[in-house]
């Protein structure tokens, strides 16, 4: 197989400064990148740029370690710079602890022929002299560099939006494949990159088909662009989209603000809630067709939050959640029963108001603007997994969010909110249906509540993301309020029978 190069020219100075941001972002604990080249040639300049953009920090200093022959900084992924120019003999390096740095860490080497063979597995950065500036060459394992070409990739696409000097930083990498980045423009200004490539490659299940595709979540930055804009165009403050590359993922896109929706504290607001469900209800009080413009020529389809898009979600529970507490998988007759539950709750669900769902209506998305006034003090983002579906759905998603502990008066505030709102909208043709929505919210919380189980225990068993357990408990005290309607009296002996519910619990 022929080895994957990636080349950069690099002019001058800042230009390196630049390619260590865009180097930076790419960057993933584990990874070893060695810096080759003659005296001079900006190995250690190149070094400190990415030492900078991993830590935030412009003006951080960051002197060689040519003497020291080793310095860590603690960054958003620890980073450790070697010298090896004065290493006497290869095995001296197990005495350094290059291969403890790397284990959850990113490190730097420079002069990594003095270290034989200890660094195959590395990222190998190469810089030459090239007529006015430098040529770099990286070479390297295939993941890495995989990560390395899109990241070039992003650079590219700011200089054809019209930012050739603009500067990256992380931002957020969440539970999907989504990546974010604060970008700061050359005006000064802070606009995000949300990076999404199209879906592609995914694990089949039983039946041939991806998760993704029977969940009906969004395949490409299309969904984004389509949402973003019909939220806007109907005075919600959505972001606005300053340049697109529908192809690649790429989005370059208005920054809402910093502020987030919870307190210092990390508790819920009460009035910022109450505004969240008053929005809601306006959302749903506007006309959602199922096509949407994304681009001249073309449209996305708001697909319907059918059964078995909610029946696959709700499958977490017995695939991932069940094992983990029993220490046993589920056996045909558990899930077949476990089923049969939810596709008569499905059922009932299909006679409720179906309206737009928005599907992670929570505190994570939404983004406080106190010096707003209405709606605008609302900033919505994370909108591409929005389907037709229950209404209820999104009121259940906020009154009991997944990511905070939520007193059961609020709840009841918030759901009051949102009902009040929907009642005073006063639509002949649509009129608001208290009791169907009582009986939408308690089953949609349900399935919520049961598929986050079975997600939060995935996160921490597949992906190796430990942080999603710790919500677990919550998650098991928000069910047992929404097994309190009759509707899921049923469902309730199910799981109590299964032990997935055991009392009341904070």
């Amino acid at each position: 197989m022929t080895a994957r190069v990636l080349e950069r020219f690099l002019p001058d100075e800042e230009a390196s400064a630049l390619f260590g941001e865009d180097i930076a972002v790419a960057l993933r604990p584990g990874d070893v990148l060695a810096l080759k080249g003659d005296l001079g040639a900006g190995k250690t300049t190149l070094a400190r740029a990415i030492i900078r953009a991993l830590a935030g920090d412009p003006a951080l200093d960051v002197p060689s370690p040519t003497f020291t022959l080793m310095q860590s900084y603690d960054a958003r992924i620890p980073v450790h710079h070697f010298d090896l120019y004065r290493l006497a003999a290869a095995d001296e390096l197990e005495e350094l602890g290059l291969a403890e740095a790397a284990q959850d860490g990113v490190v730097l080497v420079e002069w990594p022929e003095r270290a034989g063979d200890a660094l195959a597995g590395a990222v190998r950065l190469q810089l030459h002299e090239s007529g006015e500036g430098r040529l770099a060459v990286i070479t390297g394992p295939e993941e890495a560099m995989h990560r390395l070409e899109r990241s070039v990739l992003i650079r590219d696409f700011l200089n054809h939006a019209g930012e050739p000097r603009a500067h990256r930083a992380f931002l957020l990498g969440d539970a999907s494949l989504r990546a974010y980045e604060a970008i700061a423009t050359q005006r000064g200004d802070r606009c995000i990159l949300m990076n999404a490539p199209e879906r592609r490659d995914e694990p089949l299940l039983e039946n041939g088909r991806p998760y993704s595709h029977i969940a009906h979540l969004a395949q490409s930055v299309s969904a984004s662009v389509a949402m973003a804009n019909a939220m806007r165009a109907r005075g919600f403050s959505a972001y606005d989209i300053y340049a697109q590359d529908l192809a690649a993922g790429l989005l370059l896109v208005e920054d809402l603000g910093d502020v987030p929706f919870l307190s210092a504290e990390g508790a819920p607001v009460a009035e910022r809630y109450l505004a969240a469900a008053r929005l809601l209800a306006a959302i749903h009080g506007a006309d959602w067709p199922a096509e949407l413009p994304v681009a001249e020529g073309l449209t996305h389809r708001l697909l319907p939050y059918d059964r078995e898009a909610l029946g696959i979600e709700v499958s977490l529970l017995t695939d991932w959640y069940m094992p983990f507490m029993a220490g046993r998988p589920a056996d045909q007759t558990e899930r077949a029963g476990y089923m049969a539950c939810w596709d008569r709750l499905f059922t009932r669900l299909e006679a409720m108001e179906q309206n737009l769902v928005l599907r992670d209506f929570h505190s994570p998305n939404l983004i406080w603007r106190a010096e707003r006034q209405g709606f605008d003090r609302l900033g919505l983002i994370d909108l591409q997994d929005a389907l037709l579906g229950p209404a209820a759905y999104d009121v259940a998603s906020l009154a009991l969010d997944a990511r905070v502990a939520m007193p059961e008066a609020l709840e009841r505030q918030i759901v009051e909110a949102y009902c009040t709102a929907r009642a005073a909208q006063g639509r002949p043709e649509r009129p608001f249906d208290r009791a169907g929505f009582d009986e939408a919210y308690a089953i949609c919380a349900a399935q919520r509540n049961s598929k986050l189980l079975g997600t939060f225990v995935r996160l921490e068993q597949r992906d190796h993301k430990p942080f999603y357990i710790r919500h677990l408990p919550r998650i098991r005290a928000y069910l047992n309020r929404a097994m309190r309607h009759p509707a899921l009296a049923e469902l309730k002996a199910f799981y109590r029978k299964a032990g997935f519910l055991t009392g009341d619990e904070a």
